[in-house]
């Protein structure tokens, strides 16, 4: 199915529980799952789906990921309150990560930070560049 949409002209539409299916999960039943700001573009953060975490976000407009450490759903917010609402889902070309444009509420990372990425390496240092958000 992947292969097809690789092949595809723009506007060319799949039946998306067909797509799903033949998302080349990993052998946990996982994929890579990436959460961009939807305004800006920057990076927040990358966690993991299983499919019904997809299927969750997917259907609720919120985004809910699966937790490797906790073996559960995990939906984003919902003991922080930080959460990711869905802009928009995108699939990348060989399907083995999801993009999901969100707006969100507070920080993406556990540490309150509104990026997970705020570790810049400069030379031979690491620098943290970014402190977590106040509300």
């Amino acid at each position: 199915m992947i292969e097809t949409l690789e092949k595809s002209a723009m506007g060319t539409s799949l039946d998306l529980k067909e797509v799903i299916a033949t998302l080349p999960w990993n052998n946990q039943g996982l994929i890579n799952a990436i959460a961009q700001q939807h305004d800006t573009g920057e990076v927040l953060m990358l966690a993991w789906m299983n499919r019904e975490a997809l299927l969750e976000t997917i259907e609720t407009g919120r985004v809910c990921y699966w937790s490797r450490s906790r073996q559960c759903l995990w939906r984003k917010g919902e003991t922080s309150g930080h959460q990711q609402k869905v802009k928009q889902i995108r699939l990348d070309c060989d399907g083995d990560a999801v993009l999901v444009f969100v707006e969100q509420t507070g920080g993406a990372c556990h540490t309150g930070r509104k990026s997970c990425f705020y570790n810049q390496i400069v030379g031979d240092r690491v620098v943290v560049v970014s402190e977590p958000v106040t509300e």
